[in-house]
């Protein structure tokens, strides 16, 4: 549990510097790329807009959603560009990790005049 931790540290402040450099304004691809740059070149496995596919009790897929990245297989990164982190957004994460069987997602916002990062276990 630790290395989750730790790598989730490494996340935060990598993070926060593209926060502080580009400040609030930008899509949230921009935010995207710009972080994998950064966890790249950090060491930090990292693969974009990874599919998730939802299925029902009985293994009838139901449908199909996009997490932002996923870091070493373990962690989802979900990022927003609005003004703030909102219920609709911690619902969004919590079910990529019900369908995935994940138990670790941080959902960040670079959106507001604040920066927002919130840790999610399942």
């Amino acid at each position: 549990m630790s290395d989750i931790l730790t790598t989730c540290d490494e996340i935060r402040e990598i993070a926060y510097a593209i926060h502080r450099y580009f400040g609030h304004g930008y899509l949230e691809k921009v935010y995207e790329s710009a972080l994998v740059n950064r966890l790249l070149k950090a060491g930090i496995s990292v693969e974009q807009q990874v599919p998730i596919t939802v299925r029902d009790e009985d293994g009838t897929i139901v449908g199909e959603y996009v997490a932002d990245l996923v870091v070493n297989n373990e962690l989802i990164i979900e990022l927003k560009a609005g003004e703030a982190i909102c219920e609709a957004h911690t619902a969004q994460v919590l079910g990529y990790l019900r369908a995935t069987g994940l138990k670790h997602a941080l959902l960040i916002n670079f959106g507001g005049p604040n920066f927002q990062i919130k840790k999610y276990v399942l």
